[in-house]
């Protein structure tokens, strides 16, 4: 108890000032009080009468507050000092202060930071002359110093000196974002995305008959590579449905194909077919990739297939494009075999011999019955492409009425860079690992390649019409339409491409008279 009525007295006739006695902070709502400047306000209160005891705390309180001060100051004798510099100090004199001030510690602090660690960004520009502070206490000068001071390099408060610093640091900042990379989570993403698919691929792949329907709707989004090969010839109509029956279709197909070998190929320098032969060996070095191509084994593996298919179809014989319509089907059943993971530089010469025939049958099959659905594209005069090309324009009319009249008013006519496009089926104009993954598509459309590739080929012009429509001359137009720029497309740009095909399938496709004016 003697304790306790010592602390009372103590509170009651101390005069010292006490470190971490309870103060007014500069910043908030209202500015630092000063019982010594405005000591009248506390005697204009008027005190509420209460018992003698509850005035008494009420007065030691009152008292408490009047005689703690700011736990920065050194002497007891700091109110007085604070009183007679209000008095004798203007403003002008406080402000030329701070001023002092903050020029010396920006000074300081331009001296000790690295040159290097200032992002172009983040520089801190030359601040203007600081706000116009209150003049009625001097504290206010150090307490601008000091939040300079506490606040790290480049930060706003360097720039802004009455401003709280950040409560994070920066190097916290820069753990938190290492530590949530969105490249690394949208990668990890779409590897469980890719898992995902190729495992509803191997599930309706592994039945005894295969859904061709279902198969279709799963690979119109694209085909996983493991899976791809097995998926096209399902698709294509080439191997049956019934994996029962499969190995000996691939096996009578085969024997089939090598028969026609032995029987026609040896007539490749007869006076009838040397030229047909002649004009393949002119165009197969010229496909791509160069780097699979010339090699002796692809290079007679291709001339066989188109040679062998020309004889069998005397209607429309050999015309350039065909060509480039084989390499897909071949670089996709290769890489079955192939070690290298980039097959368009793949060693075919590795390549066990049994496994390139079957590769050799399985692709001239194939693009036998691609072939099937278009061969009115290479008939004479090519009948189909003209027909195409028309209709390609009128739905770009429809569609685009601006790129359109921009087209003709240069004279620009569609057969001039669109027959192309029907001719190779955009292979000219993507490259080939783009034309893979827009082959996924067309093999799961019905018609794909001869009905569906018209909207394709709209949607693609379309999505060059910000740069169509800035060309002003025919030749430039010309020109940026056979060199389309799209050496860094990838299967993002198609998907996209294929989305806004099947928009304008949709919309146009049973409306035919949508193609009329």
């Amino acid at each position: 108890m003697a304790s306790d009525g010592t602390r009372k007295q103590f509170w009651k006739r101390s005069n010292s000032k006490v470190p971490g006695s309870i103060q007014h902070v500069y910043g908030a709502q209202h500015p630092p009080f000063d019982p010594l400047l405005h000591g009248t306000l506390l005697k204009a209160v008027p005190k509420v009468p209460t018992t003698p005891v509850k005035a008494k705390r009420v007065s030691t309180f009152q008292e408490f507050e009047s005689n703690t001060s700011d736990a920065w100051d050194a002497g007891e004798d700091d109110d007085e000092l604070l009183a007679m510099a209000a008095e004798s100090l203007n403003s002008a004199v406080v402000m030329e202060t701070a001023h002092r001030v903050l020029r010396n510690h920006s000074q300081r602090q331009g001296r000790h930071r690295p040159q290097e660690a200032v992002e172009p960004e983040q520089k801190p520009k030359p601040s203007p002359e600081p706000p116009v502070v209150p003049s009625g206490d001097l504290r206010l000068v150090k307490s601008v110093s000091e939040s300079h001071a506490s606040c790290p390099p480049g930060s706003a408060s360097a720039t802004v000196p009455l401003h709280r610093c950040p409560s994070l640091p920066s190097s916290a900042t820069v753990a938190l974002g290492g530590a949530s990379d969105p490249s690394a989570l949208s990668s990890s993403a779409l590897s469980e995305r890719e898992a995902s698919r190729l495992d509803k691929f191997r599930q309706l792949l592994a039945g005894p008959n295969t859904d061709l329907e279902e198969l279709r709707k799963l690979s119109w989004s694209g085909v996983p590579k493991p899976v791809r090969a097995v998926t096209w010839k399902l698709l294509s109509g080439y191997l049956p449905a019934n994996a029962d029956r499969r190995p000996a279709t691939l096996q009578r197909k085969q024997k089939e194909y090598f028969a026609f070998i032995d029987h026609y190929y040896d007539s490749r320098n007869d006076e009838v077919h040397q030229d047909t032969y002649r004009q393949i060996r002119i165009d197969v070095p010229r496909m791509s990739p160069e780097a699979l191509i010339l090699q002796p084994k692809v290079t007679e593996i291709f001339e066989r297939i188109l040679f062998i298919w020309a004889i069998r179809h005397p209607a429309s014989g050999y015309v350039q494009g065909i060509n480039d319509l084989v390499t897909p089907f071949f670089l996709v059943f290769i890489c079955e075999h192939a070690d290298s993971e980039d097959v368009d530089v793949a060693d075919v010469s590795r390549v066990p011999e049994d496994a390139l025939r079957s590769v050799e049958a399985d692709t001239y099959w194939c693009v036998s019955r691609l072939l099937d659905g278009i061969q009115d594209n290479y008939t004479f005069a090519q009948p189909g492409i003209q027909m195409k090309v028309k209709m390609l324009e009128e739905l770009v009319r429809r569609i685009d009425e601006q790129v359109h009249r921009h087209l003709d008013q240069h004279e620009v006519k569609f057969l001039q860079f669109a027959f192309r496009w029907m001719n190779n089926l955009l292979m000219r104009e993507v490259p080939l690992r783009c034309t893979i993954r827009l082959w996924d598509t067309y093999q799961s459309e019905p018609d794909g390649f001869a009905h569906f590739h018209l909207y394709v080929c709209a949607a693609f012009l379309v999505r060059w019409r910000r740069e169509i429509l800035e060309e002003k001359d025919f030749q430039e137009l010309l020109l940026f339409l056979q060199n389309l720029p799209t050496a860094h497309w990838g299967d993002e740009d198609i998907s996209l491409l294929l989305a806004e095909a099947y928009r304008l399938k949709f919309a146009f496709a049973d409306a035919p008279n949508h193609y009329k004016k």
